[in-house]
């Protein structure tokens, strides 16, 4: 192993992933005209490295072959070496994550190891995470390299063909049809989808699928949608479930909050130890809905907890929330989070030992590598949990004074997006006012760090926000600002949200044949140009996208707003109908199409708007739209010129195009609201 210090070309960047890599002897590039330059001048492959900082994998491999000077020399001999943050360049990584299952017929990941043609950039051979030296069933990467190198250098031939068919392919991949207007669009891809989320689901453990487990919030979102308009208690079991056991779980950090990213087993005990703000964003939105339908406290709690870790351990001082939390700490995974039961007995008094041995199951045998990993055994009375909360505070104490594993300081804008909708949703929910303060402090962050000139940035760290944004930061940006004005009405967010969705339209629409691409009209030309439909580690922008202008358009009568997301619906129908649960975002989207959910805009002065909205929420579910807008507010846009505020409080209570009556007494709200569909 390399014991002296270098310098590559990735000193100069702000990615944490990146700047871990650039004292490697690997002459790494960031992705740069500079280096796909240099790859056709010198008719070199480019070895094309893919990661993010707190991926366990990512760090064994460049512990293994990356740090290491003889490997170094043959991938600086034979090859451009660009080193990719896949959480700064989402772009690349959905299509060299394609391409490598089109190559492999193997499902991708991170580190993500592809070889390209230095003209066009097209993959022509690839993989994931390769081992130094031949093991795990996997070839060696220095071997490996070497192959690639010669093969290079004497198949040219065939790997032009190879490239030509892997570009039509991708090509053919992308390509949608045009939004077919004469679509009956109909509910029968959610109910499909229902059904093949009953199919999936673990009846015992909760959630979707075997080991390795995710929490799939959008899932989980798509039948808590369904339940506010059919009530069908099966799905609500389904969610109950899958809520209790994920919050009982190791893939939820009993101490601190929060929840890792997933579990290595199928009953969510041993998890994958790194967390990330984007599942934590949208978990909080599921619980805290989920405490509004049923009433039960444990949500509630699981979601304030979480909250209050994003507060505590994931906001800037600036406002913007930090991207993730390593699952590594010390050169080990799981390190700073596991216990030995010596240390938890030493820490606590007897009383509370006990409670907590009882609680997380103490007595039995260490279940992660001869140490604890705290998850629930057992249930406690009332009385008792005050203990408990003792001694997880005196715990968490504790843990913070250990070696913490790394925190990657950059601020994603779309991931922003995501908490900011989250910790809205729990402020609406719980009238905590701190979390509203959290939200609006990171949208603010946005406003002013990554809106500039007009258009936004995807990331920002120390200060440097860089990259063009994608349609996620766009869509999931209005979406957060959409919920916060449903617990404090804004009319300069209003404004914003409007004009990022004006961009959005100009920007990233496909208006001949309807949706989104993912990158804009005039962003760099890669090799592939998506418009990503299904939902993965998050939801599909273009479900999102269709979401807000359903929204945006039924609030102010933008027409423009609404045929848009039609021709979004239309376009994506056949990806929707073939595979519908791997659609959740747009299901939800098409939902709202079908029967637009309830909005309903209060006018009055600022006192008595707190009552009248307290009784708004009283009886209406999560996914009703409510803005209260203090009566001397004066220039509104759109439709909401008609929402005039009169000598009393007024609802104006609508469902898509249909309003009834305003309603100008408070004891009549609950008739209102009880008669309409929603």
């Amino acid at each position: 192993m390399d014991t002296g210090k270098h310098k590559n070309a990735l000193i100069n960047e702000t990615s944490p992933y990146l700047l871990q890599h650039a004292d490697n002897p690997v002459q790494w590039y960031p992705w740069s005209e500079e280096a796909l330059q240099r790859a056709k001048e010198e008719d070199k492959p480019i070895l094309l490295s893919i990661g993010y900082s707190a991926c366990h994998w990512c760090h064994v491999m460049a512990h293994e072959s990356f740090e290491d000077n003889e490997t170094a020399a043959i991938m600086n001999k034979h090859f451009i070496n660009i080193k990719v943050d896949r959480e700064e360049r989402p772009d690349l990584d959905k299509i060299y994550q394609m391409a490598q299952q089109l190559l492999t017929q193997r499902t991708g990941g991170w580190p993500l190891t592809m070889f390209l043609a230095p003209d066009d950039q097209t993959p022509f051979f690839g993989g994931t995470y390769f081992p130094r030296e031949t093991r795990y069933g996997l070839p060696g990467f220095k071997d490996m390299i070497l192959r690639v190198a010669e093969f290079y250098k004497k198949e040219r031939d065939a790997i032009n063909q190879q490239n030509q068919s892997m570009l039509e392919t991708l090509k053919r991949i992308s390509m949608t049809p045009v939004a077919d207007s004469s679509l009956s669009l109909n509910e029968e891809p959610i109910i499909t989808a229902i059904h093949q989320l009953q199919q999936h689901f673990d009846p015992v453990h909760g959630g979707f699928g075997g080991a390795p487990k995710f929490p799939h919030p959008t899932n989980i979102e798509c039948l808590l949608h369904q339940y506010t308009k059919n009530h069908d208690n099966k799905l609500l079991k389904m969610i109950g479930i899958t809520l209790d056991k994920m919050a009982n779980g190791g893939v939820y950090d009993q101490i601190g909050g929060g929840f890792y990213r997933y579990s290595v087993d199928d009953h969510w005990e041993i998890p994958h130890f790194e967390k990330m703000l984007y599942d934590n964003g949208p978990l909080l939105s599921v619980y805290t809905r989920t405490w509004q339908i049923t009433g039960n406290e444990y949500y509630k709690k699981i979601a304030k907890e979480t909250a209050d870790w994003v507060i505590r351990d994931m906001q800037s001082s600036d406002g913007g929330y930090y991207s993730t939390l390593d699952a590594d700490s010390e050169g080990y995974e799981g390190k700073f989070y596991v216990w030995d039961k010596g240390e938890i007995q030493s820490l606590l008094n007897e009383k509370e030992y006990t409670v907590t041995e009882k609680y997380f199951g103490l007595d039995r045998p260490p279940n992660f590598e001869g140490h604890y990993h705290l998850h629930v055994e057992n249930g406690i009375t009332d009385d008792e949990d005050v203990l408990l909360q003792n001694a997880k505070q005196k715990l968490l104490t504790v843990r913070n004074k250990r070696v913490w594993p790394g925190r990657d300081e950059k601020i994603l804008t779309s991931w922003n997006g995501l908490m900011i909708k989250g910790m809205a949703t729990a402020a609406i929910a719980f009238e905590e006012d701190r979390y509203f303060k959290s939200a609006a402090q990171s949208l603010e962050f946005i406003r002013k760090v990554l809106w500039k000139d007009g258009r936004l940035l995807a990331t920002c760290k120390d200060d440097k926000a860089h990259l063009n944004a994608y349609l996620d930061d766009y869509a999931f940006v209005i979406d957060a600002i959409l919920t916060l004005l449903n617990y404090q009405w804004n009319k300069d967010w209003l404004e914003f949200a409007i004009t990022l969705t004006d961009k959005m339209l100009d920007e990233y629409e496909d208006e001949q044949n309807g949706g989104f691409y993912f990158t804009s009209h005039d962003h760099e030309q890669l090799i592939q140009r998506n418009k990503p439909f299904m939902d993965d580690a998050l939801p599909a922008g273009n479900g999102i996208a269709a979401s807000v202008l359903l929204q945006l358009g039924h609030l102010l009568g933008e027409q423009r707003y609404l045929d848009a997301a039609e021709r979004t619906l239309r376009v994506a129908w056949d990806s929707m109908t073939h595979f519908p649960s791997a659609h959740n975002a747009l299901l939800t989207a098409l939902e709202d199409y079908l029967c637009p959910a309830r909005q309903i805009i209060l006018r009055g002065d600022v006192t008595s708007l707190v009552e009248w909205r307290r009784k708004c929420r009283e009886y209406s579910n999560p996914y009703t739209y409510l803005y209260a807008i203090p009566g001397d507010e004066t220039k509104l846009p759109g439709l909401l010129t008609e929402r005039k505020a009169l000598s009393s409080p007024v609802a104006y209570i609508c469902e898509g195009h249909v309003c009834l009556e305003p309603v100008t007494r408070l004891d009549f709200i609950a008739e209102n609201l009880n008669n309409s569909r929603s």
